[in-house]
């Protein structure tokens, strides 16, 4: 989480164990016994549990070398001041209905929340006033491990889930459903759509790389969210649009171009089977996005993919096929938790919010209506229709939420009030994956289908009794 707000002050740290886990487990005290523990919890090198049991993991490094300044070091603490060692307010964090949260948030009136500019410097804090934060931060800072969170062990679903109890009685149902053909471009939406064993059909299949192979994300460009894909399933092809581009098509059929190349490729450090689409619409991407690009999609034999992955966030190990997607094959929020969320980041931005800029931010698969704000975090699993899901765990969400996907204009406040808001939480929206039911009804998903949940056997999540019950990672 800290490594996520630095980054969008473009300061970079390391976090974890620094590929040590030796010197990371005498550096926090840990015992054997602690590390064999982690792992049987699923904590893993690279990812981002801070915490297993209330206790630390790893730690946040920033390093310095023959280039870096005074005025380098001064920056990273005048963000640790203005993001982390904040005075309380009344504000009081939207709270999960999983977890209670009691922990300190950053008032209305700080200095780094009265800007709405896309990123930019660390708002300025003369050396006096420095002085004199650190000073008081001294002698007031009484840090304590805060207990585990809540995502950090998910719980398993099992035939003994109890059910859903509808505390309004009011049904839920799907209100838009979205998929991404390429890879952190626009949505297209549709009003029903098949599902494929990697999730919606065409979804996250095409990823934009730089000359040198690697993916390009809106992190790296965020003009890729103004270059829109759809799909016609009639006449087999992709469209794909841009302002002051004429619109260029793709074949849905796999490898239909003589020039196709079968390449290697990495998304979020899993290795997929891909081939490049060719020069026509490489030169199309390069021509939008002024830099030397490609355009590659991932070839559909599985047994050539390596990113058959155990999945998050499982209780036992479930290999599924996945897309080019970070995590799950799906992703789905509730337009209840969005409404409360628009309600604390309009009021700190000081401005109105539309309530379908904020769900095109959080990029979702399937959009659903609940009575109730995050009641989706209490969900082990999920039925729509005839199809059925299971919660992988919640989604982490990282700087690309500030990113205006109608202009591509950054805005580093909406991953601080999230953050805010939640109670340093930077989760929103939970991941799902595909349990194919055999059944005579065709595998369709469908706007306006009712929502059927199970709930956890357990809202109050436990750490595991014995090392043989496995937590998510």
């Amino acid at each position: 989480k800290v490594d996520k707000m630095a980054s969008l002050y473009n300061i970079h740290v390391r976090t974890g164990c620094f590929c040590n886990i030796g010197a990371c487990q005498i550096h926090l005290g840990m015992s054997n016994e602690d590390i064999q523990r982690n792992l049987q919890a699923g904590h893993v090198c690279g990812d981002d549990v801070d915490l297993v049991d209330g206790r630390p993991t790893g730690s946040v490094r920033i390093s310095f070398g023959y280039m870096s300044s005074f005025e380098d070091a001064q920056t990273f603490l005048k963000f640790i001041i203005a993001t982390r060692l904040s005075k309380l307010d009344n504000e009081i964090p939207i709270q999960s209905s999983v977890t209670k949260l009691t922990t300190e948030s950053v008032p209305d009136d700080h200095p780094s929340f009265n800007s709405a500019e896309n990123l930019s410097p660390v708002p300025h804090i003369s050396d006096k006033e420095f002085r004199n934060i650190s000073a008081a931060t001294k002698m007031t800072l009484n840090w304590q491990p805060p207990e585990a969170e809540a995502e950090s062990i998910r719980a398993s679903v099992s035939e003994t889930a109890v059910p859903t109890h509808r505390r309004r009685g009011k049904p839920i149902t799907v209100t838009n459903i979205y998929l991404y053909p390429i890879k952190s471009c626009s949505a297209f939406e549709v009003t029903e759509w098949p599902v494929g064993s990697q999730g919606l059909l065409y979804d996250h299949n095409w990823m934009v790389v730089n000359q040198n192979g690697v993916c390009l994300t809106q992190k790296q460009d965020p003009r890729l969210c103004l270059v829109t894909p759809s799909v016609d399933l009639n006449k087999k092809l992709m469209v794909i649009q841009a302002e002051g581009m004429d619109p260029i098509s793709v074949s849905l059929e796999e490898n239909a171009g003589k020039e196709a190349v079968i390449c290697e490729s990495k998304v979020c450090s899993h290795r997929v089977k891909t081939y490049d689409c060719g020069e026509r619409i490489a030169g199309w991407f390069s021509s939008f996005l002024g830099r030397p690009c490609r355009l590659i999609r991932q070839c559909s034999d599985v047994k050539n993919r390596s990113q058959q992955k155990n999945t998050k966030g499982l209780a036992s190990a479930t290999n599924i096929s996945l897309s080019l997607v970070n995590e799950a094959q799906y992703l789905l929020i509730n337009v209840s938790s969005i409404r409360q969320l628009k309600e604390h980041i309009s009021a700190r931005l000081e401005k109105t919010l539309e309530l379908e800029e904020l769900i095109q931010r959080f990029r979702a698969n399937i959009v659903i209506s609940a009575p109730e704000a995050f009641e989706e975090e209490e969900w082990a699993e999920i039925s729509i229709g005839a199809l059925r899901f299971q919660v992988v765990g919640p989604c982490r969400r990282c700087q690309i939420i500030c990113i205006d996907q109608q202009s591509g204009e950054r805005n580093k406040e909406f991953l601080q009030s999230l953050s805010a808001t939640r109670g340093r939480k930077t989760n929103f929206g939970i991941y799902l994956m595909n349990q194919p039911l055999h059944s005579s009804f065709p595998d369709i998903l469908s706007v306006g289908s009712q929502v059927l949940p199970v709930l956890k056997e357990n809202t109050e999540i436990q750490p595991p009794a014995s090392g043989e019950e496995k937590c998510s990672g």
